[in-house]
């Protein structure tokens, strides 16, 4: 006899999935569960690769919310050891493998920023060091006998390397299998992840029967696309907007995402119905609508869900001072320049990385050559500028980094 409970919960479960493997196996372990009164175990695993999550994150952890309401349980594994091995997915090359303190200090970050999103009272926050870390080697070489090496190459990643002649590192091959070994420690009913993570979660599926446990259902989300409207939210690429980014900040950023994405933004991070995006998107095309508007709207509700009204108020009303009068903002970071006295030289794009408004030196000079950096409001397009320094000078990158820089007298 059909479930009715376990059939909604399933149809909430599926919208703005991209993937669910499979459809029949979640609405038998929901069924099971409503029968037992047992929770499902749900899973995300987040490897802590920068200090902060970002949109990107927030899409399946809205997800992982969803399942908290009907009443599951969430496993938040933070991969503190996963991440000192690196994940390979979507990479052409090896990942940078972190130190045992930088994988430590990121943690943290996610651990706090995490509650921002999900029920702390219903999430278990996990470290899969826990039991990864136990480990022998006896134990790794029997995980490794799970799964072949001709299905570690069908990954899509792992094959191009491979017929390319790039170098796969060994430890990359434990990755997945780390991971999937994540699922068995904590007997996982469904994992979630993004679409470049659906391999990693297929692994988990596979091996979970050879622990005895059966097989977890795999849920996909999108991948947010960045703000450049082209690749994926990634901090390394620069074009994500941090769940700790300042109102201000946040809201500028969102102003500045193409048009185009706007649906997918309000699909996937404020979880609005596909019918209310397709109502706004036609809204738009008809001219019922102004893009500027819709995109407020959006910054608007972004920066009221991680902060609140009256921040995300203050926000729009600086933005449109800023972006629409032209005018500077008024709280200003100030940042004390030591190389150098008031009357001296330096080079731009050095002046650029001291004041932090670019990470590199390279990155400094790629921005000076497009011509988003000004000195007291006049451009700078040479490279290989120098500048005199004043106290008090304005400098610029972009349309909403600011900063004054004070040197001494």
């Amino acid at each position: 006899m059909e479930n009715l409970e376990a059939k909604r919960q399933v149809e909430i479960i599926r919208d703005r999935a991209e993937t669910l493997v499979t459809p029949e196996d979640l609405y038998e372990k929901i069924k099971n569960s409503l029968e037992t009164k047992r929770p499902l175990k749900v899973k995300l695993g987040v490897d802590p690769s920068a200090p902060d999550l970002h949109l990107g994150h927030v899409v399946v952890m809205k997800k992982l919310r969803e399942f908290q309401e009907l009443g599951h349980e969430i496993y938040f594994v933070i991969g503190d050891f996963t991440g000192m091995i690196g994940d390979p997915s979507g990479r052409s090359t090896t990942r940078r493998q972190l130190s045992a303190e930088e994988v430590r200090v990121n943690a943290e970050t996610y651990r706090e920023q995490a509650t921002l999103i999900l029920d702390p009272e219903k999430t278990h926050t996990v470290f899969n060091s826990t039991w990864l870390s136990p480990l022998n080697f006896a134990q790794i070489i029997q995980l490794g006998s799970k799964f072949t090496v001709a299905r570690m190459l069908e990954r899509d990643d792992f094959r191009k390397r491979y017929e390319g002649g790039l170098p796969i590192g060994v430890h990359e091959f434990l990755y997945p299998l780390a991971q999937a070994y994540d699922s068995v420690a904590i007997g996982a009913d469904v994992e979630l992840g993004g679409t470049d993570q659906t391999f990693n979660l297929l692994v988990g599926r596979a091996i979970q029967p050879e622990y005895g446990q059966k097989p977890q259902v795999c849920l996909t989300l999108p991948i947010l696309v960045g703000l450049d409207g082209v690749q994926k939210m990634s901090k390394s690429l620069g074009n994500y907007v941090a769940v700790k980014d300042e109102p201000k900040d946040m809201f500028g950023k969102l102003m500045s995402i193409p048009d185009a994405q706007m649906g997918t933004y309000y699909r996937l991070v404020l979880t609005k119905s596909r019918s209310w995006v397709e109502r706004l998107q036609n809204d738009l095309q008809s001219g019922k609508v102004h893009p500027m508007d819709a995109k407020m709207d959006l910054a608007f509700e972004i920066v009221k869900e991680f902060h609140d009204s009256a921040a995300a108020e203050e926000a729009k009303a600086e933005f449109l001072r800023v972006f629409r009068e032209r005018e500077i903002p008024i709280d200003i970071d100030e940042v004390f320049v030591q190389e150098g006295k008031e009357g001296s030289e330096i080079g731009l794009a050095r002046l650029v990385c001291l004041t932090g408004l670019a990470s590199s030196s390279s990155e400094a000079r790629r921005l000076i050559k497009s011509g988003a950096v000004r000195v007291d409001g006049i451009r700078k397009d040479v490279e290989s500028a120098l500048v005199t320094l004043q106290d008090g000078m304005l400098l610029q990158v972009g349309k909403r980094r600011f900063c004054k820089v004070r040197v001494e007298r």
